[in-house]
């Protein structure tokens, strides 16, 4: 991709971000976007179709980033599921302003809603991968399992981070192992 298109696109979403880091996501108008992101209204519409269309892309290349910095890179050793858990809490606490502004600018559930669903498919993979049989059915049990992760990350995101990304993994693990919930499953490079 041209380095061109790709810095329009970025300067887009970061403006998109910082609007919603100051008021609600729907009273954001495009002219807002194109201003804070230093682009005219043509330069806007030729990348993205509206505002929902920013805010997808957004969520979508924010999650692409956080899968890529908690998996191993192909060729490296693979890593365990306390691991990959702990990355993810790093790279959240790391971009705390984003993922804070991602969760909680009122009536926009997007985030959490694909965070969710991206979450069910990993860890149902991990039930059916591992032959998880706990007289549960599977798709109930992912659900538990992402419900329980994803709503202690929001709290821990929205509460402001009061433990570090170590003492968060521990915890939400120490719950995972009293309830033999452990993903055993590891993170293998194909």
């Amino acid at each position: 991709m041209d380095r061109r298109i790709k810095k329009s696109q970025d300067a887009i979403m970061n403006a998109l971000i910082s609007l919603m880091a100051e008021k609600e996501f729907e009273k954001i108008t495009i002219n807002e976007i194109a201003d804070c992101a230093n682009v005219n209204r043509g330069t806007v519409y030729f990348h993205y179709m509206d505002k929902y269309h920013i805010l997808d892309c957004c969520i979508e290349s924010h999650l692409e980033q956080l899968g890529e910095g908690c998996f191993p890179v192909e060729g490296t050793v693979a890593i365990d599921s306390k691991t990959s858990l702990l990355r993810t809490f790093q790279l959240m606490e790391k971009n705390a302003d984003l993922y804070t502004t991602l969760l909680t600018n009122k009536g926009l559930p997007a985030f959490r809603n694909r965070l969710q669903e991206i979450m069910i498919e990993g860890i149902h993979k991990q039930i059916v991968d591992n032959n998880i049989n706990l007289k549960v059915h599977k798709d109930i049990l992912a659900q538990f399992l992402t419900s329980a992760t994803v709503g202690v990350i929001e709290w821990w995101i929205i509460g402001s981070m009061p433990y570090s990304a170590e003492d968060i993994t521990e915890q939400l693990w120490t719950l995972l192992e009293l309830n033999q919930m452990i993903p055993v499953h590891i993170v293998k490079i194909d």
